[in-house]
């Protein structure tokens, strides 16, 4: 549950850096690519969308109502006594959705996006589908609409496995008898667990939140969930989320770096790019621990450790120099911090350093970094005199390329029929869908990519 719980191998990935863009198999993360574009057009290169460098914040451990830290803190003591001695009995066993609603619409008025958790039998204290015990069918039922009006316009909803604790049987709803690691599901459970049997488990946790009508393109792992299971996990989740929600780009987030290793998302068992059934998923990376207020809400973090009030120090500014996504993790019960919410004061001055330091950022949900590296990785680009297509097996917003060589004529983008001639602009940071601004030698252009086929002339 704390900030380790994400690390993984790092020295091993560093070793094989190079074999992912190979579409060969990667062995620190034991995934496969899959299938990329051969031959791709020399001087023209996809860069980050609008020329900027995503953020995004993602909350664990966050649901209706429930305090996760409360609950779920006597289920792990249980298993590890001598590991949980914090005085659980003192925290609250709710954050309110006043919060969220303060939470939300902060962050709604600084255009931070994201991914928030809603974990579906919370600590198996109740169904977010059905009924929390403690609350009333009234509360449960306004603290789903907030999270369907205020929340899902900005953020990503998750589950996080079923419970967060114990692992249920999907055959009866209810947990396993054993009160061991191994049937926990931040520890052993999942270890040896083929890709089928993760994906019923995945499959039943998103069918609550799907009957409880919140939309959902991604899975959260609890804990330690698949650390050991890692090409079953990114397996299992392609399929859960295309079977329970239909999801084109289906993504999951397991991992969080906080070294040297490259937090760009990767694009995993692409196949099908030139049928009309394309797949792939996509493994989203956070580039912090969570230092803001821990799982617990007890462990009080350091926005210095996030970016020092000199506005050079600290991991954002690092990755953002290095022009990776700069996605933050933190939990929820850290965030409320028991109701005196240092989290949320530690976030709300990363928001303001970061925004001093850099103008070039753009918040984004997990599902739209997904969506655009997706479409980054799996568009094949090719060259016919002047004109340049792009074959795209997905669509994205804000598809941003740099072309070598400048021209005089403005570039025009031709979708079946339509033709569009660009706008020009004065700069990168005022691109946005249908510019485009030269730099140097090179031009920047920015478009609306839809799936299928696409041309742009540029003389």
């Amino acid at each position: 549950m704390n900030s380790s719980r994400r690390s993984f191998i790092g020295q091993a990935s560093r070793a094989v850096a190079g074999t992912w863009a190979a579409g060969g198999l990667n062995a620190a993360f034991a995934q496969i690519p899959g299938d990329r574009p051969a031959g791709n057009a020399s001087g023209v290169t996809v860069i980050n969308p609008k020329a900027r460098v995503p953020m995004s914040l993602i909350i664990d451990d966050s649901t209706c109502l429930v305090n996760m830290a409360y609950f779920a803190m006597p289920q792990f003591a249980e298993v590890f006594p001598d590991r949980y001695k914090q005085n659980w009995r003192s925290y609250p066993r709710e954050i309110p959705d006043s919060f969220v609603r303060k939470f939300m619409e902060w962050c709604h008025d600084h255009g931070v996006k994201g991914k928030y958790s809603i974990v579906p039998y919370p600590s198996c204290v109740g169904w977010v589908d059905r009924e929390i015990p403690g609350w009333s069918g009234r509360e449960l039922r306004e603290s789903l609409d907030l999270v369907r009006t205020t929340v899902t316009p900005d953020w990503d909803i998750h589950p996080e496995m079923i419970s967060h604790t114990w692992v249920i049987d999907t055959k009866t709803g209810r947990p396993y008898p054993e009160r061991s690691e191994n049937f926990m599901e931040n520890w052993g459970w999942s270890v040896g667990k083929s890709a089928d049997e993760l994906a019923d488990y995945m499959s039943y946790a998103l069918r609550i939140l799907k009957n409880a009508g919140l939309p959902c393109e991604g899975i959260t792992t609890p804990g330690g969930f698949c650390s050991q299971t890692l090409p079953e996990l990114s397996q299992a989740t392609l399929e859960s989320c295309r079977d329970v929600y239909g999801t084109e780009i289906p993504h999951y987030f397991r991992h969080s770096f906080t070294d040297e290793t490259s937090v760009a998302p990767r694009v995993e068992y692409a196949s099908g790019l030139d049928s009309g059934d394309p797949r792939c998923v996509v493994s989203i990376i956070a580039c912090t621990g969570d230092w803001f207020g821990g799982w617990d809400g007890e462990t009080k973090g350091s926005v210095d450790k996030l970016i020092g009030a000199d506005l050079q120090s600290g991991r954002l500014p690092e990755v953002i120099d290095r022009v990776e996504p700069a996605i933050i993790l933190c939990h929820w019960p850290g965030v409320y911090f028991n109701g005196a919410e240092t989290g949320f004061d530690i976030f709300k001055e990363t928001v303001r350093r970061v925004h001093s330091r850099n103008d070039n950022l753009i918040w984004m949900k997990l599902c739209e970094i997904a969506r655009y590296w997706a479409a980054r990785e799996l568009t094949k680009i090719r060259k016919e005199g002047d004109r340049i297509v792009f074959h795209a097996p997905f669509g994205t917003p804000w598809f941003t390329v740099r072309i070598e060589g400048m021209k005089n004529a403005p570039p025009k983008i031709i979708t079946g029929r339509d033709t569009t001639v660009l706008r020009q602009v004065n700069g990168p940071l005022l691109l946005d869908s249908g510019c485009w601004t030269r730099d140097g030698d090179s031009m920047v252009v920015c478009f609306d990519l839809p799936k299928g086929e696409t041309s742009m002339t540029t003389g």
